[in-house]
C-alpha cells in the first residue's frame, strides 16, 4: 500500500496585534480659553505685585525726602550755632563800648583847646570807631533809633516826655544804644518816647 501523505498545513503567518492608536495627525489639545480661572489668578497676583511695588516706591521717596529735610535742618542749625556763637561774648563787649562812649561824652569842652587833652580825646574817638568797624565785621551793629517810631521789639521805653516837635510815639532821645547781631536783637535800645502835652490831650 502506498502510504498516504498528510498534507502539511500551511504555515500561518503570525498575527500582529497592533494596539489601537489614535491617528498620527490628531489635533493638539485645545488652548485654554481666555478667562480661565488659572489665568485670572495669575492676573490678580500680577496686579497685587504691581501695587506693592508702587507702594514701596512711594514709601522710599517719602523716606528720602524726610532724610533730606533732616539734613537741611541739621545744616541750618549748625550754621546758626556758628553764626551766633559769639553772642554772649559780644553782649559783654558792648558794655565796654558804652563806657568808652560815656568817657567821650563827659570830656570837658572847655579843655578842648589843651593839645595834650585834645589828643587823648581824639584817641578815644578813634578807638570807638575802630571797635565799631570790628563789630560790623562780625555782624554786630549799633541801634540808635533817635527820631524813629517806637518799636517795642527793639526799644525799651524808660519814660515819656512831652515833645511838640515830634509825633507821639516817636523816640525822643536814646539813653543807651541797642545792638543787633546778624539782625537778631542783642540788646534793646533804652529810649525816651514823645507823647502829647496835657493841653493837646485835653483838646
Amino acid at each position: 500500500m502506498t502510504p498516504t501523505h498528510k498534507e502539511t498545513p500551511e504555515k500561518q503567518a503570525p498575527r500582529i496585534h497592533q494596539e489601537a492608536e489614535g491617528p498620527a495627525d490628531a489635533p493638539a489639545a485645545e488652548a485654554q480659553p481666555q478667562g480661565h480661572p488659572q489665568e485670572r489668578v495669575e492676573q490678580a497676583s500680577f496686579e497685587k505685585l504691581e501695587a506693592e511695588i508702587a507702594a514701596l516706591k512711594d514709601r522710599l521717596l517719602r523716606e528720602l525726602a524726610e532724610q533730606e529735610n533732616i539734613r537741611m535742618r541739621a545744616r541750618r542749625e549748625r550754621d546758626e550755632a556758628v553764626k551766633f556763637a559769639a553772642s554772649a561774648f559780644a553782649k559783654d563787649l558792648v558794655g565796654s563800648l558804652d563806657n568808652l562812649r560815656r568817657a567821650i561824652e563827659s570830656f570837658p569842652k572847655e579843655l578842648a583847646g589843651d593839645p595834650a587833652l585834645r589828643e587823648v580825646f581824639t584817641g578815644l574817638e578813634a578807638t570807638e570807631r575802630g571797635l565799631l568797624k570790628t563789630f560790623e565785621r562780625y555782624g554786630i551793629t549799633r541801634l540808635d533809633p533817635a527820631g524813629e517810631a517806637f518799636d517795642p521789639s527793639r526799644h525799651e521805653a524808660l519814660h515819656h516826655v512831652e515833645d511838640t516837635s515830634r509825633s507821639p510815639g516817636t523816640v525822643a532821645d536814646v539813653l543807651e544804644p541797642g545792638y543787633l547781631h546778624h539782625g537778631r536783637l542783642l540788646r534793646p535800645a533804652k529810649v525816651s518816647v514823645s507823647k502829647k502835652s496835657e493841653a493837646e490831650s485835653k483838646s
